[in-house]
């Protein structure tokens, strides 16, 4: 997932703080909206 933190951090211009709330906004969209895939978000996104 740091990978994708340091992504956001230098695409969008985001601070470490604001690249992982946006993470964790986005994981728990797609857990809320597609609830047979929270085991797949949750390794993909880590279980945190």
């Amino acid at each position: 997932m740091q990978e994708l933190i340091e992504k956001l951090k230098a695409e969008a211009n985001l601070t470490d703080e604001q690249a992982k709330k946006a993470i964790e906004t986005i994981k728990n969209y797609v857990v809320e909206k597609f609830p047979m895939l929270e085991g797949a978000v949750g390794n993909l996104f880590g279980n945190s």
